[in-house]
């Protein structure tokens, strides 16, 4: 089912949360929305939801081509699953997965054997099907957060709606449910909509990426277009490392990612080059990571792989030539 926001405003005692946006998500796309602390990501999505109202004046908020903006949350049917999972820790797992079709009127709640059966396959499908009788006190991190997951798709929500869903896992668990959840997505193309301000997440998980700042969107795309095609600078230094180079021609400036830099032991002529000293190095890790500074005092990193840094055999110290291999300008520089 797809979503679509028009000329969207929400303003928190006199200060804006969102101005004036209109967004339209594709229906069975995951969508990141993807920003700082206070650019309205979890603003918008509880806007999605019906936890929060739009400013008066503002438009609608359509799921599909039906305005639900005048609509409570629960007559929306939308998944919600919370940072910290807001699990209910006196239940069993499986009565939590329950508890949103045990709650419905009579005439809407399916049959005991029917909620059975429908959290057993949601359990399995989370793996997590034998472990339904137990609190949520005795699961991992990431298996309570799996079973949240499994209890908002339990009401069998129009939309299911995600806020910095691995925000507060480690690394290791983070990067196995961002798998897990590209994996699910891809089996039962619902249509999702997460919060994060984890560019790699982002990048990693999303069939979309809505990139947010100051309660405006800077761009929308999918993650290949926002990395390689940045709209402006925002987006270009928001997602990833950027090197600036100062141009020969007053004011002109290059923005290029550390792994778009040539190193050279001697002068190369390129327009753009730069002399550089390398400070510093860190070899740990898939790709050598290079630390210099320019000769105008500018901080300046480069990425480049082992094989290619064995060959150069460089130390702290040394000297060396940079220049953009393939540098971006947005638009505006």
């Amino acid at each position: 089912m797809s979503i679509s926001l028009q000329n969207i405003s929400k303003t928190f005692r006199g200060c804006t949360a969102l101005d004036q946006l209109s967004l339209h998500i594709q229906a069975g796309q995951m969508t990141a929305l993807l920003g700082p602390s206070g650019s309205g990501k979890t603003t918008l999505l509880r806007l999605i939801a019906g936890l929060e109202t739009p400013d008066p004046g503002s438009g609608g908020i359509l799921f599909q081509d039906e305005d639900v903006s005048t609509r409570s949350a629960s007559e929306r049917q939308v998944g919600f699953v919370f940072q910290h999972y807001a699990l209910f820790p006196h239940l069993s797992v499986f009565e939590n997965v329950a508890f949103g079709l045990r709650v419905r009127k009579r005439r809407e709640r399916p049959s005991r054997n029917e909620i059975a059966r429908r959290v057993n396959a949601l359990l399995d499908l989370v793996q997590l099907g034998n472990m339904g009788y137990r609190r949520p006190s005795q699961l991992s991190g990431g298996q309570r957060q799996r079973v949240a997951l499994a209890r908002a798709l339990a009401i069998e929500p129009r939309v299911l709606l995600l806020d910095e869903p691995f925000g507060s896992l480690d690394a290791r668990v983070r990067s196995e449910l961002r798998s897990w959840l590209k994996r699910l997505h891809e089996d039962l193309r619902f249509t999702c909509v997460f919060v994060t301000h984890d560019q790699e997440e982002a990048l990693e998980v999303s069939d979309h990426v809505v990139v947010m700042n100051q309660g405006k969107i800077e761009q929308v795309g999918t993650p290949d277009e926002v990395f390689h095609h940045p709209a402006n600078e925002f987006v270009m230094t928001f997602l990833g490392e950027v090197n600036i180079f100062h141009g020969r021609q007053p004011g002109s400036r290059l923005l290029v990612r550390p792994h778009d830099i040539g190193i050279s032991l001697e002068p190369t002529h390129h327009p753009e080059e730069t002399r550089a000293r390398l400070r510093r190095l860190q070899t740990a890790g898939p790709q050598v990571r290079l630390f210099f500074e320019s000769q105008a005092g500018e901080d300046v990193t480069v990425t480049l792989s082992h094989e290619r840094f064995q060959d150069l055999s460089l130390s702290p110290g040394q000297d060396c030539f940079l220049f953009p291999i393939t540098p971006t300008r947005p638009p505006g520089l």
